[in-house]
């Protein structure tokens, strides 16, 4: 037994393969480019008045957008609305997230009543951060 030689087990190596991780890497960039949904604001064409100055928003996550075409339509973000539903919607809106922004989109050539119809809404919804979009003078 002295003269017995113990033979020297070989190491098992443990490696990751990497052949299949570009594969796997582009599989996975086809599906979420597949999977992903572009919101698109479905909104009236509104031809937005002419302004001298402008201050942009600086987070777009907390707006509501309310749209009024020159035929009187609305839309509050999606949804086609009448002029006394604005004030329910909004408030609703405020009471799930109050740091919310209302923007008013209406067309230049939009009747003043109907703006300040929505104007009014808004006091009842008690929406007090308000902003009316338009375009800068050139």
């Amino acid at each position: 037994m002295a003269g017995m030689r113990f033979r020297k087990k070989s190491r098992i190596q443990q490696n990751i393969p990497t052949g299949p991780m570009a594969d796997i890497s582009f599989l996975l960039i086809i599906f979420f480019m597949v999977t992903t949904v572009f919101v698109v604001y479905r909104g009236f064409h509104v031809d937005l008045p002419l302004a001298e100055s402008i201050d942009p928003l600086k987070s777009r996550r907390n707006v509501v957008n309310i749209w009024i075409s020159p035929e009187g339509n609305m839309m509050v973000d999606e949804y086609t609305a009448q002029l006394s539903e604005v004030a329910g919607i909004v408030s609703q809106k405020l009471m799930g997230n109050p740091r919310i922004v209302v923007q008013v989109k209406s067309d230049k050539n939009t009747p003043y009543r109907m703006i300040s119809g929505v104007i009014e809404e808004l006091k009842k919804a008690n929406a007090l951060r308000v902003s009316f979009i338009a375009k800068q003078e050139r």
